[in-house]
């Protein structure tokens, strides 16, 4: 290990060790969306030693975006979100190699990225590219953890290859999501939401536990958390037998 004391904490729990953080250091994130779910993401898998991000966005940095995407700084306003976000995890941790794929990305450059992760973190605001990243993940057989927020309302669900998809939670013909832009969020929620794919992937990657095939919904305005079994749609068009 290069650096003991910049992992000591997590590398002395026994579900890590020198082992598991070799593993980390040997593995890669895709992270599609670098916003209010994506942003404190990368920041706790940088710190955590992955070894190879790979992150997609279109946008750019607005001043809108500093109240909740914490990857970013004043100095960021205007450029590129991948270039500000590479730039200031390299900053947390040199360590970390970081890649980008400006969005939006096609079907085929997708998948290409998909095929290069080992776990991917769709972190996104809309229903097309949460079900285009959903199929490529199950094409690809790749883990998927996805996560959603507004307002005062988080949602996170991990998938794993031969178990229920993204699509057999809500089909391929959900409606238009409503965005925080028009009905707000407080930054902290986003945080929480992000911070729990960031743990998941963590956890996917060290082979602790066993979180898939649940819904995970949190309010924050109870501060309460609630689960649902997600069952697997025998007539799924993305990961069923449709007759």
């Amino acid at each position: 290990m290069s650096d003991y004391a910049r992992y000591s904490r997590q590398v002395i729990l026994r579900e890590v060790g020198v082992n598991g953080q070799s593993l980390l250091r040997d593995s890669t994130v895709l992270i599609i969306g670098v916003g209010g779910l994506g942003a404190p993401a990368s920041l706790y898998l940088a710190g955590a030693g992955i070894g190879r991000l790979i992150l997609s966005d279109r946008d750019h940095v607005e001043r809108s975006n500093l109240q909740r995407q914490i990857v970013y700084r004043n100095t960021d306003l205007g450029r590129p979100k991948l270039d500000a976000a590479a730039d200031n995890l390299r900053a947390l941790n040199p360590e970390c190699s970081i890649e980008t794929r400006p969005g939006p990305l096609d079907d085929a450059g997708l998948l290409a990225a998909i095929r290069e992760a080992d776990v991917v973190l769709d972190c996104s605001d809309n229903f097309p590219t949460r079900f285009a990243v959903n199929r490529a993940c199950v094409a690809a057989r790749k883990p998927l953890v996805s996560g959603a927020a507004i307002r005062f309302e988080g949602q996170i669900a991990l998938f794993l290859p031969g178990g229920p998809c993204y699509a057999c939670l809500f089909g391929e013909g959900g409606e238009a999501a409503e965005t925080c832009e028009e009905a707000g969020v407080l930054g902290p929620v986003v945080g929480v939401i992000g911070a729990m794919q960031a743990l998941l992937a963590l956890k996917v990657l060290l082979g602790i536990g066993d979180d898939s095939a649940r819904l995970h919904l949190w309010d924050a305005g109870k501060l309460s958390w609630r689960g649902l079994a997600i069952a697997r749609d025998a007539d799924c068009r993305v990961c069923g037998n449709p007759t």
